[in-house]
């Protein structure tokens, strides 16, 4: 397998990690949204169910911060093909 087909396969898997999640949220945000009790017996007031989509979202801001990390680490392997093959024809 050479640079290039891993950076295609790289980010085919990219994309599918983040459907994947995308789905994984929004089943969070629909259970939170649709819920009238939590688990432990407490009500679920407007108050309470911010509370939960901000944790929601902040563990969406993580998952969306190591996404970029590995979109870069992706990207970088496609400079190197480029790179690479450009040293070639010279």
């Amino acid at each position: 397998m050479n640079r290039k087909e891993i950076y295609i396969l790289g980010i085919k898997i990219w994309w599918a990690i983040n459907i994947v999640w995308l789905f994984i949220f929004a089943a969070g945000a629909i259970f939170i949204g649709v819920r009238e009790v939590d688990y432990a017996g407490v009500v679920q007031t407007p108050e309470v169910k911010m509370v939960s989509f901000i944790v929601l979202g902040i563990s969406f801001f993580i998952v969306v911060l190591f996404q970029l990390i590995l979109l870069i680490f992706i990207h970088f392997l496609r400079k190197g093909t480029t790179n690479n093959s450009a040293k070639r024809l010279s």
